[in-house]
């Protein structure tokens, strides 16, 4: 049997199409280690849903253990966790390969395990304001580039950042943004870490530092094709198992796209 668990809060609340004699499960109201411990070996679930979806099933139940096969039918907004794998997003997916030895980040008294990223600074920005416009106008579609526009005009200040990295340490003046990476999109399609490989044994972290606004706006495009690497004044991409990211002064973080606010450092680990 194939069991369908759907993300209500994916795709700003649009349900799916399918097969209209197929149960939707909420999956924000499953207990995960109840629902799996029922099912047959033979049985089939399909994630409805994005990269947050995926998330919270890492971060509710320990996926070494599945005896199913997982899939996801992606109805998420960014889906950033497709582009990485190659895969489109009208199809279902088997996830189980992708669902173990993931990375886990410490932030504000949480420990999470991420399938994307964690990140830091104008990102996080850009996640706290969506969550503000959502909360106003629940079905308004997102337009996070405009965002992330608006904000590095006139409301984000960039930071100083010490970043420490399998034991060695850096320091960087004016940081728009500090994410590490395991796979290479996050924020609905940026090619943030054009290098980084999922199964790799190290994350990256990406430091995005200018002190002109108009150069980083002008900059900013090339995120989408993985260009902006090539700035080696503007971007330095640090590989490592053990990253401690540490900031001036707080600012919003996100954890595959969900909102942490008031952070000042956080540790990643692979």
């Amino acid at each position: 049997m194939k069991y369908y668990l759907y993300n209500p809060l994916a795709n700003n609340g649009l349900k799916p199409q399918i097969d209209p004699s197929c149960e939707l499960i909420d999956a924000t109201k499953t207990d995960y280690s109840e629902f799996f411990s029922k099912l047959n070996s033979e049985d089939e679930v399909v994630l409805i849903g994005g990269d947050g979806t995926i998330n919270h099933l890492v971060n509710n139940f320990d996926c070494s253990k599945l005896r199913n096969n997982v899939y996801l039918l992606a109805n998420g907004t960014g889906n950033d966790f497709l582009n990485d794998i190659n895969e489109k997003p009208d199809k279902e997916v088997l996830l189980n390969k992708y669902l173990v030895n993931l990375p886990t980040v410490k932030v504000n008294g949480i420990e999470k395990k991420f399938i994307n990223n964690m990140g830091f600074g104008i990102d996080g920005y850009c996640c706290e304001t969506a969550d503000k416009i959502k909360e106003k106008t629940p079905n308004k579609k997102i337009d996070y580039t405009g965002i992330a526009i608006k904000g590095l005009l006139f409301y984000f200040k960039p930071c100083h950042a010490t970043i420490e990295v399998d034991g060695n340490t850096y320091e960087f003046d004016n940081v728009w943004l500090a994410p590490t990476m395991k796979g290479r999109y996050y924020g609905g399609g940026m090619m943030i870490a054009p290098k980084q490989e999922r199964f790799s044994d190290t994350l990256s972290v990406v430091v995005y530092m200018s002190r002109s606004k108009l150069k980083a706006l002008m900059a900013f495009p090339s995120i989408f094709e993985g260009k902006h690497v090539e700035k080696t004044d503007m971007v330095k991409v640090i590989e490592g198992k053990k990253i401690h990211v540490k900031f001036s002064r707080p600012c919003a973080a996100q954890i595959d796209g969900d909102t942490v606010l008031n952070v000042s450092e956080y540790w990643a680990e692979i």
